[in-house]
């Protein structure tokens, strides 16, 4: 099957999947990290105070997910969907009559839970699910809707900002919410039934079987890729996070740092692609050891980075790693571990990521107080994604040899 023909075969479902990632933005980092000056200023909270307080919300709704997640496996995306949704338009509209700390904290928990996680869930399971043979493809495609958002949604809301209040703008996030869900709902009127549920062996994982969630982590595999999943949540998170911090110790302005998200974008769109139709043709454990590397570059070049051109450069690298991330890690549970829990093991995942993205901005917050710059932070997180790459290239060369794991079969 060519490419146009897979998307003139399956572009409902994949529209779905890009429509939820999309809306996955304003509960993303670097949504809510534009706000972060007002929100530091009308409260009264220092660097560390404020990622302090977005861990803690952020590491509950870590939590929940591990048991919310699985509800993946035992509902449709259509009818999981309409409730998320719903619920992340209120927080939205919570956010912008945000007037307490207690609030901000319930607040930012239901934005991180209702958007980066359970809206990231629900695309991700969907294209596992869905498809088998083609699911880097789709995959990829679905991706596009986290890129979309973040090349578009940070440029505009800045230039809104010059003419409208900020709380004013998360009334308009809470909106535009609403306008895709009965889109999302319209495009999943005709889902199909989860392909681990109608043909179970097409999908399994290692040993031709599928894995519980029990098992996954019972074995050693796991527990040596936990460094591997928590790196770009975390540190990538911080970039994002802390980027009024870092135009502000470099010098820059932040209206021409938000510039460059498009090109950023735009290298991730295209790794994306590209590593869709690699994933579909190599596998995802031969693509799972080389995606950090970029990472562990980007950021060292950051650091080094006396200007927006070199920050530019610093972004591009970045974005092969962002382009593989999303597409290679969700492809990968289902390879190794089957579809047919899919939801439950995602969910695990999706837990250590917003959990990441939690510690992240905690870690760097305190560090920030504590006088220790991004530069200095930018270095530490280089060197931890090459330690975390090392660990991962031997767990999976000693636990997972592509030899050992069957052939996907067909769409």
């Amino acid at each position: 099957m060519t490419f146009l023909s897979f998307l003139r075969t399956n572009w409902l479902f994949l529209l779905a999947g890009v429509l939820l990632s999309f809306s996955s933005s304003y509960g993303q980092t670097f949504f809510i990290a534009l706000f972060s000056d007002q929100i530091r200023a009308e409260l009264s909270l220092t660097h560390g105070q404020w990622g302090g307080l977005y861990t803690i919300a952020t590491s509950a709704s870590a939590a929940l997910m591990l048991w919310a997640g699985a509800l993946t496996d035992r509902f449709r995306i259509r009818r999981l969907a309409g409730f998320v949704m719903a619920g992340l338009a209120l927080a939205c509209v919570a956010m912008a009559g945000v007037a307490s700390v207690p609030m901000l904290v319930l607040t930012i928990f239901a934005l991180r839970f209702f958007g980066q996680g359970m809206m990231s869930q629900l695309s991700t399971v969907a294209m596992a699910r869905w498809f088998v043979a083609t699911r880097g493809r789709a995959l990829s495609i679905a991706a596009m809707g986290f890129a979309l958002g973040q090349a578009v949604l940070p440029i505009s809301f800045v230039a809104l900002a010059e003419i409208a209040p900020w709380r004013w703008l998360w009334v308009l996030a809470a909106g535009l919410v609403l306008i895709a869900l009965p889109v999302v709902q319209r495009l999943l009127r005709a889902e199909r039934t989860p392909q681990s549920f109608t043909d179970a062996e097409v999908s399994a994982g290692i040993g031709g079987r599928h894995w519980t969630r029990g098992e996954m982590l019972r074995h050693p595999l796991f527990w040596c890729l936990v460094p591997l999943l928590l790196g770009p949540p975390a540190w990538g998170t911080v970039l994002w996070f802390q980027q009024v911090e870092l135009v502000a110790e470099k010098g820059w302005t932040l209206a021409g740092f938000v510039a460059l998200l498009p090109l950023f974008t735009a290298v991730t769109v295209a790794v994306t692609l590209t590593s869709g139709l690699a994933i579909d043709r190599f596998g995802p454990m031969r693509m799972l050891r080389l995606f950090l590397f970029p990472f562990a570059a980007a950021f060292a070049l950051m650091a080094w980075a006396p200007s927006l051109g070199a920050a530019a450069l610093a972004l591009v690298v970045m974005a092969l790693g962002q382009g593989m991330a999303g597409t290679v890690v969700s492809a990968f549970w289902a390879e190794v571990y089957g579809t047919r829990f899919i939801g439950a093991i995602k969910a695990v995942n999706a837990a250590i990521m917003v959990l990441g993205s939690a510690l992240g901005p905690g870690i760097s917050g305190a560090l920030l107080d504590r006088g220790i710059g991004m530069e200095v932070q930018f270095i530490a997180f280089a060197i931890y994604f090459v330690v975390a790459a090392a660990l991962a290239w031997g767990a999976l060369a000693l636990f997972a040899r592509p030899a050992r794991v069957p052939s996907s079969g067909p769409a």
